[in-house]
Order: structure tokens, then C-alpha cells, then sequence
């Protein structure tokens, strides 16, 4: 079976990232239309930008501050009155502010408050308005993105020895977001929407060799993915080959978490 997204209409938070672009090209690649929906319009723009020059036509760039319900709103009718219609939503934004990454014993309760709820709490926020959407229309998809840390306790060891650690924050984040996706499937039996999640194990983005080494050798091949590793998975989830998967977490981690 091709897997193809030919007329479907995809909004993806967090479209100017790192993950964001490459789903952003995969969809419109795949000939769906992708939508770059990111808190930073400009930056969201100049990646629509760049991708349209390879498939014209088929993205565009959003507004969307995944913390606020009126941008969520706002976003969404902007859409739907330029395509007349969105199939799914990625949730993908990664919003943190600057205390984010700490050790636990350094994390305070205000901090750790603010960055749960605007990363899981925007992802409610977006799957709860997409979700009063895709119920009128009659269909829709919701992916979110989790971690491979939603599923297993953190290795702290392979962070021995580099500034790096595994934040409490994420692991709460991610391994709420993997049980939002069950709650959400569940709640919308029988309206025509599914709801999944995909884990990712970790991604390359510059990290300290040291830290690369430990990880690749829980492994089972390549070790730490590319960002384009994920992109399958995705377009899996989004195209109709995937049609009775709901409700599910799909780890893409290379055997890490074995």
C-alpha cells in the first residue's frame, strides 16, 4: 500500500522546530497540506516559506500559542476559512521557560507548576479544541507527541559526567500526555476522531559525545535518531493505512527502551 496524504489538511504546533519542519515537509511531501502553526509567527512564516518552494501550494504558516484558548480558536478558523477543512492536528510544540532543565533537587514548585502546564496543559488545550472540531466536522486525528521518558523511568547513568540530566518536568509531561491520548480515545468512542501518541526515543541536536556514547549502547542499531527518523511514523499515523489505530503509543527509539 503507498501511504499517501493527498487532501488532507494538517496543523502542526511547534511547526517551526526542530521535529516541527520535518513533519511539516513529510506531510506536504506525502501530498498533504501542512499547516506551520508555531507561537513565533515570523519564524513559522519563513519555514513555509522555505517549504513551499518545494511543494507550492501545499504549506502555509499559523499563529498559534498552544497556552491560549482564543489563539487555538483564532488558529483554527483561520484555517478552515483558507481550506475549508483540517483532518488532523500534531501536537508538537515544546514551550519551557527559562528555569526548565534543572536537577530535581534545584527545580522549585512554581517552576515546575508552570512548565506542566504549558506543555501538558496546552497539549489538553489543543486536543479539548481540535476535538469540539473534529466533532462537528464528523472526523479528525490527534497526535501527540510523548517520549520515550512517558513510558520508562529515566538512565540517569548515560548522563554521567556531561551537564546534562533528564528533567522531572519532562517525565510528568510526557508520561501525562501518553495517558491524555488513552483518556481523549476513549471519551470520543463512536464521533469518527482517533487519538495517538508517538514516543521518540532521543533525538541528535548537538548533544556531549560522552552522552552519545552511553545511549547508543542501549540501543539495538543506529542509536540517537536523526530528526527525520520520526516522519514515518508519523505520516503512518496520519494517512488512512492507520485507520483503526486508536488510542495507541507508537516507541520509536531504536530498542532503547528494551
Amino acid at each position: 500500500m503507498t501511504i499517501s496524504l493527498t487532501n488532507k489538511v494538517v496543523l502542526v504546533t511547534g511547526g517551526a522546530g526542530l521535529l516541527g519542519q520535518q513533519f511539516c515537509a513529510a506531510i506536504a511531501r506525502c501530498g498533504g497540506t501542512a499547516i506551520v502553526a508555531d507561537r513565533d509567527f515570523d519564524r513559522a512564516d519563513l519555514v513555509a516559506a522555505q517549504l513551499a518552494s518545494d511543494y507550492s501550494g501545499r504549506v502555509s504558516a499559523a499563529a498559534l500559542d498552544i497556552t491560549n484558548k482564543d489563539s487555538i480558536i483564532s488558529c483554527m478558523q483561520t484555517v478552515r476559512e483558507r481550506h475549508g477543512k483540517i483532518d488532523a492536528v500534531v501536537n508538537n510544540a515544546y514551550p519551557r521557560n527559562a528555569a526548565y532543565g534543572r536537577k530535581l533537587e534545584d527545580v522549585n514548585y512554581a517552576d515546575f507548576c508552570d512548565n506542566v502546564s504549558m506543555h501538558l496543559g496546552g497539549y489538553f488545550l489543543v486536543a479539548q479544541q481540535f476535538a469540539a472540531l473534529f466533532r462537528e466536522q464528523g472526523h479528525g486525528n490527534i497526535i501527540n507527541m510523548s517520549s520515550v521518558y512517558g513510558v520508562i523511568a529515566p538512565r540517569f547513568e548515560i548522563y554521567e559526567g556531561t551537564p546534562m540530566t533528564m528533567p522531572v518536568e519532562y517525565a510528568v509531561i510526557k508520561s501525562g500526555v501518553v495517558h491524555l491520548t488513552r483518556y481523549m480515545a476513549k471519551y470520543l468512542k463512536g464521533t469518527g476522531i482517533r487519538v495517538n501518541a508517538i514516543s521518540p526515543g532521543g533525538i541528535a541536536d548537538q548533544q556531549p559525545q560522552a552522552f552519545l556514547d552511553k545511549y547508543n549502547a542501549s540501543c539495538m542499531s543506529k542509536g540517537m535518531l536523526n530528526k527525520d527518523d520520526i516522519t514515518g511514523t508519523l505520516v503512518f499515523l496520519l494517512s488512512d493505512a492507520s485507520a483503526y489505530i486508536n488510542g495507541q503509543n507508537l516507541t520509536v527509539d531504536d530498542g532503547f527502551s528494551l
